[in-house]
């Protein structure tokens, strides 16, 4: 059996991808095929809901690939990073349920459904590749910690299988996914034909622009910097006061070339592996001789 990828366009560094001969085959890597399924099973969620034109982009590429399962919240939930659920009851409602395409919308987090999917509904087959996205907005630099989308692909990539998270820089709702598209496609063919055996996450984010504007890729690291936020306080009708959160974000290291914040100011899509692990290595033997 063997999965026909979409022909790449004519366009400068897009059109040079290499997608792996331009098929995947159910022998080339066992391992990520069941016995009775003999398409590798593709979980995505997101965090700017189910019926995002991000998500419903990157799910036409996955279905090039295998089966694919969605589940996704409900509605936005943005800035959610690794929350859960845990006092409330969720709820798991069936959009869409075909032979190569299941689609469910959960009132929880982004990371509930992570967990609702592999704790729940992967009982016959576990994913190949977890992807979340594609989010409407950038998740470069500190926006890890903050992202809905990060949380969840990190979340996933805690179950064995490489977790991808992918974002576009454009809040609109409308955006131009076409570039995000045409490297989502390189990208889940080059994680399914690899043999990766270490945890792997990936914070991945494309530049707005069309495909011909792109450059190329960066394997690069996350870039050091904060926001500064500002509160904007309003009264309602009764006089009490409310307040909208603003902020902009500052580059600590603007002129650092590998960077991820770096790369997309330059038309380049960043890629930056991930990990979980917050220890602060070089502080462990000066806070030994700190606190005796």
């Amino acid at each position: 059996m063997q999965i026909n990828l979409l022909l790449l366009p004519a366009y400068p560094y897009l059109c040079n991808l290499n997608v792996r001969a331009g098929v995947v085959s159910a022998g080339m890597t066992p391992s990520i095929y069941s016995d009775s399924m003999k398409k590798p099973l593709i979980f995505i969620t997101n965090d700017d809901g189910v019926e995002a034109k991000g998500l419903k982009t990157v799910v036409e590429v996955a279905r090039r690939f295998g089966r694919v399962v969605v589940i996704a919240p409900d509605g936005t939930r943005s800035g959610m990073a690794h929350a859960i659920t845990m006092y409330n009851p969720l709820y798991l409602r069936t959009v869409t349920e075909d032979e190569d395409l299941a689609v469910y919308a959960c009132s929880g987090t982004p990371v509930d459904c992570v967990k609702m999917g592999y704790d729940y509904i992967f009982a016959l087959q576990r994913p190949a590749l977890n992807i979340s996205g594609i989010n409407h907005g950038s998740n470069s630099a500190i926006n890890v910690l903050y992202s809905g989308t990060m949380g969840a692909a990190i979340e996933a990539s805690f179950y064995g299988a490489p977790s991808i998270g992918l974002s576009l820089t454009d809040h609109s709702p409308d955006a131009d996914f076409d570039a995000s598209a045409i490297f989502a496609e390189k990208l889940i063919s080059d994680i399914l034909t690899a043999d990766i055996n270490e945890p792997l996450c990936l914070n991945v984010n494309i530049p707005v622009g069309r495909p011909e504007d792109i450059r190329g890729h960066r394997i690069c690291r996350q870039t050091r910097g904060y926001w500064k936020e500002e509160f904007f306080c309003r009264k309602d009708p009764r006089g009490r006061g409310y307040y909208w959160l603003t902020g902009d974000f500052y580059n600590s290291e603007p002129d650092a070339m590998d960077t991820d914040e770096w790369a997309l100011a330059n038309g380049y899509i960043s890629i930056v592996p991930v990990q979980v692990d917050l220890t602060n290595y070089r502080q462990i033997e000066t806070m030994k001789e700190v606190i005796k």
